[in-house]
């Protein structure tokens, strides 16, 4: 909630590196020590990369579904298309760090053998990150992996249709979906704090294809985006008073060093 507010306030989807911060520091508090609070930001950003390819991926797939069954922008093809090498580039790139980690080690070692102290630096960084892959590599974890990814994408699509018929817009289910696939793919480019105006022509361009008239599906994207910063932002405000922390510190910090946790 705390990085979700942070992109609700700051541009660029500043409120990513936020969350990694807070948690980053709330493990280092719990380690109590210089190691614990480099091991936690490099592992923390491990698992949020692996967050949004998965959220990426269940993007570009409800994407494709949409395609058979509702006439789908051309504009917003090319953009899961594009999401879409990313992402797989992204997939081959974790697969590469947590399947063969000695080889990467090696290839570093190469590439930064010239300069002793940036490689230690850089074996450490990579030893912290790829302990954030664990999940990824334990088959386990998959299945659950998979389920609360979904779950995580139902509820908002919930939200999104229930909006609509909180404003008298009798339209089917596949429109919650719509509305989050479009806005989805909207907001994955880093824009403006808030997602000010990608959110609402991504979100009026959805319901538009349902036969809403454009000043209606305006004023739904208004309503909508109202009902989701509003309530994030508070909450989000309220967990980072609780962590004894401003949004200044969280976003000037520096990032630390990623000692041995030996």
């Amino acid at each position: 909630m705390i990085g979700y507010m942070a992109n609700n306030v700051l541009p660029l989807r500043a409120g990513e590196f936020v969350r990694v911060y807070v948690v980053a520091r709330r493990w280092g508090a719990d380690a109590a020590g210089t190691a614990g609070r480099g091991h936690g930001f490099w592992t923390t950003l491990a698992t949020l990369v692996v967050e949004r390819v998965l959220d990426s991926l269940f993007i570009v797939a409800m994407l494709a579904a949409l395609v058979l069954v509702i006439p789908v922008p051309a504009v917003l093809q090319y953009a899961a298309a594009g999401l879409l090498a990313v992402d797989c580039l992204g997939i081959a790139v974790m697969v590469g760090l947590a399947v063969a980690p000695a080889a990467c080690q090696r290839l570093i070692a190469r590439l930064l053998g010239r300069w002793p102290a940036l490689r230690a630096r850089a074996h450490r960084v990579f030893d912290t990150f790829v302990h954030g892959l664990e999940g990824v590599r334990t088959w386990d974890h998959a299945l659950p992996i998979l389920v609360w990814t979904g779950i995580v994408w139902v509820i908002p699509a919930l939200s999104a249709w229930t909006m609509l018929y909180a404003m008298n817009f009798h339209l089917p289910w596949l429109a919650g979906w719509t509305v989050l696939v479009f806005v989805g793919l909207g907001v994955s480019i880093p824009s403006a704090p808030g997602y000010v105006g990608v959110f609402h022509a991504a979100a009026a361009l959805a319901v538009g294809l349902y036969g809403v008239a454009p000043s209606a599906a305006i004023g739904y994207a208004l309503v909508f985006h109202a009902s989701q910063i509003v309530p994030v932002t508070l909450l989000g405000w309220l967990y980072l008073l609780r962590e004894h922390m401003s949004l200044g510190e969280a976003t000037h910090a520096r990032v630390p060093p990623a000692e041995s946790a030996r």
